[in-house]
């Protein structure tokens, strides 16, 4: 079976700019010769296609529904990635049925040859959409920002996942930094919390500039990256990358895609708090 690096990119707050990482990151691995498929996880209120200018007409709602294949839905994104559009208003991923969650990890098995990184861009908040899919990933991401409130819920996403789930190690991108300082900064603020009520291991991945590119990309409905290349904020993603790029593969098998989605659809434990 044929690794894949699994990365959840979440955050808590709304506003701090997950889509726009999870768009521009992806691309910025493709453009590194990576395979790389981006999710859209926000089962509520889907944004990559929009944030692309694109329409699917099926989405893994139809998936789950035995309708389609997964190869069916997915859209061909800028600079190679592929894309699973969200499943829009769809029961949540923890009442599939057994025969829904088999047809699931089959769909996810059949393409893991042709993939590399699996990119899941999850919705706001800590509910339990958000959790499920955090927590079946081999990575998790949190995007924060200069606001106390980022703060605040990035603290309280990292401490669920930690007590309730036993998730122990979280990597953390500051976004719309205004100084690579304030990055630090940000990166500071909430260790000095996590360090003090947690037992948690942080980890600084970098920080993704303030750039009015991402406006103007963001109003032409296209990835800064592709949009603006030489901006600051596409330099940056590219910088960033890199250094996903040398994050560990999954050495066994329980790192393969299918075992991502066994992981995914399972019932969360009886003691697990709501």
């Amino acid at each position: 079976m044929h690794p894949v690096q699994v990365i959840a990119v979440t955050g808590g707050k709304g506003g701090v700019g997950k889509t726009n990482v999870s768009v521009n990151l992806s691309m910025a691995l493709a453009d590194l010769g990576r395979r790389v498929m981006l999710m859209d996880a926000d089962l509520g209120l889907a944004n990559v296609d929009v944030l692309l200018g694109l329409t699917p007409k099926r989405t893994l709602a139809d998936v789950i529904a035995g309708e389609c294949d997964l190869r069916d839905v997915l859209l061909q994104g800028p600079g190679g990635i592929r894309i699973v559009p969200a499943a829009s208003g769809t029961q949540s991923m923890v009442s599939l049925t057994p025969m829904q969650h088999a047809g699931l990890i089959q769909a996810f098995s059949d393409i893991s040859e042709n993939l590399d990184v699996l990119v899941i861009d999850t919705a706001a908040g800590i509910g339990d959409a958000v959790v499920s899919f955090v927590r079946a990933a081999q990575e998790i991401l949190v995007v924060v920002c200069d606001e106390p409130t980022s703060i605040t819920d990035a603290y309280a996403l990292i401490k669920l996942l930690n007590r309730d789930h036993g998730i122990s190690r979280f990597r953390v991108l500051a976004n719309m930094a205004h100084s690579p300082q304030e990055g630090r900064n940000l990166f500071a603020k909430l260790t000095k919390v996590t360090d003090r009520f947690l037992d948690v291991a942080l980890q600084y991945v970098g920080a993704v500039p303030y750039d009015e590119c991402v406006r103007k990309a963001v109003q032409k409905q296209r990835a800064v990256y592709e949009a603006f290349p030489r901006s600051k904020c596409a330099l940056a993603f590219k910088a960033i990358a890199q250094k996903v790029d040398t994050w560990p593969l999954p050495a066994n098998p329980r790192g393969h895609l299918e075992f991502f989605v066994e992981r995914l659809v399972q019932q969360p434990t009886a003691d697990s708090a709501v």
